[in-house]
């Protein structure tokens, strides 16, 4: 993949579960990503700092890639 077509996608983060009983570092980073409990999404760029925060919470987040307009 370019770097011209990496750039016009997007990623959609959706919690799929809660923070409780998690760490504090996780529960950061998922307000970080602006997530603000289960259910919540939103749309993050695809550069390799989300992908790193995403990858830390993966197991409580859903995700998938959308175009830039989305």
């Amino acid at each position: 993949m370019t770097a011209a077509a990496n750039a016009k996608k997007k990623l959609r983060v959706v919690q799929t579960r809660s923070v409780i009983g998690q760490a504090h570092p996780m529960r950061l980073t998922i307000k970080g990503l602006g997530l603000k409990g289960p259910g919540s999404s939103s749309v993050v760029d695809n550069t390799p700092s989300f992908r790193g925060a995403i990858k830390k919470v993966l197991h409580l987040v859903r995700v998938e890639e959308v175009d830039a307009k989305s």
